[in-house]
């Protein structure tokens, strides 16, 4: 304890936020500081340069090294990868945190700072994992590889071209891939296999500003085509109105049925926490299915809308209107694309509207979906069983993680996520926090799990 809760502190306190350009050199510093404790542990470390940036204004900026690292080359061992990140989301103390977010502060045996739980406590538990088995003098199980980027909260900029080109390489001999970015459900420990792809579009119709007083009446608004659009994408009961989106959705099985009947979730505490009186639904399992395993629209804003304090008479120029559908198998983006595009237009085109109506998709990540009977999940229950004494939830993630998709896609290896993360950790809140005994029982986890992978039998080819 004494040895770990300084390095965490000496990580937060690393501004790393990746969407300030301006931080890029903490940004740098947290790369070489990831490098320098895998290179003290006796890992064989590259920082991968992963090119530029191209910024809004035309100039670049060098990407964040990635940081690679293996220990052990035994080819009768299993090989396996631990995927991590240690960029974080903006924080600030106006946004109302309770205590400095990048002086990591111990209270009540919660750590808060901003990455503790997003994401640098759980790598900093898989390093103190491979280092347990160091400071006790014992092999490794299994080999460990480790691959930390700087860049996922936005984007991931650059590292599928990275995983692309290491394919052959650097994953050649690795087994499993593992994601420790994510979070428990409630307190019961968890693993999940599942999470939603995301389709993030724009609606858009440009026209010049007028005054409303003067014209208001004699135009056809594009704000109110605008709202009258969005208006048709989803009923009041939360159903899509787009043609073809929920009958690519894979049907409910009654093996999940059960299994999300069994998962330990409480609604009334779910209700509490993010503040709201009603559901969409009544039931567990209608509301996990819901979050984790049906798509969903959500209408995010209206650009060029006037939003500031006072009242401003005017009809706004252009107006982009912004909305995603949360994608799940079988769903396919590209399909999807054009569903949603056609059936805007034909909505628009029986407004008889003289404006003009544009529809980009931006975003276009496809779900990714595991096998929770392959052995790699078989022991991770058997480490948290070891571990926590309780049999772990099974669980899927409604938000999108899209490095997993791109693991599965490009290097054909099985994909697990491991998450230490406690449900009520705040990932990119205010006062987001890592329990010290999801940390410290969250390592012992990872070094019962090293031990459990090496029990998995290797098969001939």
């Amino acid at each position: 304890l004494f040895y770990i809760l300084p390095l965490i502190k000496e990580w937060v306190a690393i501004e790393s936020d990746s969407s300030n350009v301006l931080k890029r050199p903490d940004l740098h510093h947290m790369m070489e500081k990831a490098a320098q404790k895998l290179r003290l542990m006796g890992g064989m470390v590259e920082l991968v340069d992963i090119g530029q940036q191209e910024l809004p204004d035309g100039q670049t900026l060098a990407l964040p090294k990635v940081v690679t690292a293996q220990f052990g080359s035994d080819p009768n061992k299993r090989t396996v990868c631990i995927y991590g990140h240690v960029d974080v989301q903006p924080a600030k103390m106006d946004d109302g945190w309770a205590t400095d977010p990048y002086n990591l502060t111990d209270i009540n045996g919660n750590l808060y700072g901003r990455g503790a739980s997003d994401n640098k406590a759980p790598v900093l538990a898989w390093i103190h994992a491979v280092e347990a088995y160091q400071a006790l003098h014992m092999e490794l199980p299994v080999n460990v590889k480790f691959i930390i980027e700087g860049m996922e909260e936005t984007g991931s900029n650059g590292l599928e071209d990275m995983i692309v080109a290491q394919r052959d390489i650097f994953f050649s001999d690795v087994d499993y891939i593992i994601i420790s970015d994510c979070g428990w459900l409630s307190r019961r420990p968890a693993l999940t296999y599942g999470t939603r792809g995301n389709c993030y579009f724009f609606i858009e119709g440009p026209k010049q500003d007028l005054h409303s007083g003067v014209y208001g009446g004699t135009v056809i608004e594009p704000m109110t085509d605008l709202i009258g659009i969005l208006d048709t994408l989803i009923d009041p009961n939360g159903k899509i109105l787009i043609p073809g989106i929920r009958e690519a959705v894979a049907p409910l099985s009654d093996e999940e049925w059960k299994m999300y009947q069994d998962i330990q979730f409480d609604l009334e505490n779910y209700k509490n926490k993010i503040g709201v009186d009603q559901l969409m639904y009544n039931s567990k399992v209608d509301l996990l299915a819901h979050m984790w395993r049906y798509p969903t629209v959500s209408i995010h804003g209206i650009q060029g809308a006037f939003s500031d304090h006072g009242t401003k008479t005017v009809i706004p120029a252009k107006v982009v209107a912004k909305f995603s559908i949360r994608q799940v198998p079988n769903m396919d983006p590209a399909v999807v694309k054009k569903q949603v595009t056609d059936y805007l237009h034909l909505v628009f085109s029986k407004r008889k509207s003289p404006n003009k109506l544009k529809v980009t998709m931006v975003i276009g990540a496809k779900p990714w979906l595991a096998d929770t009977q392959d052995p790699v999940f078989e022991a991770g229950k058997a480490a948290i069983k070891r571990v926590f004494n309780v049999d772990p939830d099974l669980i899927r993630e409604g938000a999108t993680i899209p490095i997993a998709r791109t693991f599965q896609d490009v290097t054909g290896k099985s994909i697990i996520m491991m998450p230490i993360g406690g449900f009520d950790d705040g990932l990119h809140s205010q006062n987001e926090k890592m329990s010290r005994y999801n940390y410290i029982e969250g390592t012992k986890y990872f070094i019962a799990y090293l031990h459990e992978v090496s029990l998995i039998k290797k098969t001939s080819v």
